[in-house]
């Protein structure tokens, strides 16, 4: 059986003007794997960065094909996970996992 480690649940942080407006609020953005789920993502979070995650929304995003230079091109979907931290604690994504 192979063994998972805790940063297979966590891909990349989404750093984009509204995910850095949301960290005001306490959340953090998170690309994470189709298979992720709530109860193993917010395991993996509090015990990577000691925090105290209180709620977790996860988001799908399709497939979709836009049209660039007159050509179609197939643009690929991603899971992504907004979470929420306990008031008053962050995470600095700064320093890298």
């Amino acid at each position: 059986m192979e063994k998972i480690h805790l940063y297979d649940k966590i891909l990349s942080p989404v750093v984009t003007e509204k995910s850095t407006n949301l960290s005001e609020l306490n959340k953090i953005v998170f690309k994470v794997p189709d298979g992720a789920n709530k109860k193993n993502l917010k395991k993996n979070i509090e015990k990577i960065f000691k925090v105290n995650v209180t709620k977790i929304n996860i988001i799908n995003k399709q497939n979709r094909t836009k049209v660039t230079r007159g050509k179609k091109v197939k643009v690929s979907g991603y899971k992504k996970a907004i979470i929420t931290l306990k008031k008053g604690q962050s995470i600095d994504l700064t320093t890298g996992i």
